[in-house]
């Protein structure tokens, strides 16, 4: 498969490319088929928090957290990033409303919109959070979902 465009990925579709989960298998794929990455500004703070939240729950290990946050660093380093400006706020206030969502997921799905200048017809958003995929659905991205 050849690499296509740019997509959108969700904090929920990036752990599982930094250490072994159900829908890592899922999650290298779309890593394989997308040439370019977007992400939000606060999700190295959500993949540092994930990455300590299976190490209390024991499912990774001293090493495997080494390993899944220097497999973070790499795909930060070559993903676009959103920053945390005035206009993803204000997309971010109207999302729980709308769609539902939880504060950090309605950052999330502001970040992507603000990416595509809100017209996310035809653009790709990974994610393997059901409630966020179908906000990020119901706003118009293609959702690519991991689960």
């Amino acid at each position: 498969m050849a690499k296509t465009e740019i997509a959108f990925w969700d904090t929920s579709a990036v752990l599982p490319l930094c250490c072994r989960q159900t829908s890592s298998p899922e999650a290298r794929r779309a890593n394989r088929r997308f040439r370019s990455s977007v992400v939000w500004w606060g999700t190295r703070v959500e993949i540092h928090s994930g990455v300590a939240r299976l190490r209390r729950l024991t499912e990774l290990n001293d090493r495997g957290v080494l390993g899944a946050i220097r497999k973070w660093d790499v795909f930060e380093r070559e993903a676009a990033v959103i920053r945390p400006v005035e206009h993803v706020l204000d997309v971010a206030a109207t999302l729980p409303g709308r769609f539902g969502l939880r504060s950090q997921d309605a950052f999330q799905l502001a970040a992507a919109l603000v990416w595509c200048r809100e017209k996310p017809r035809n653009r790709a958003f990974i994610c393997a959070d059901h409630r966020l995929g179908e906000a990020a659905s119901d706003a118009g991205f293609s959702v690519i979902s991991l689960q």
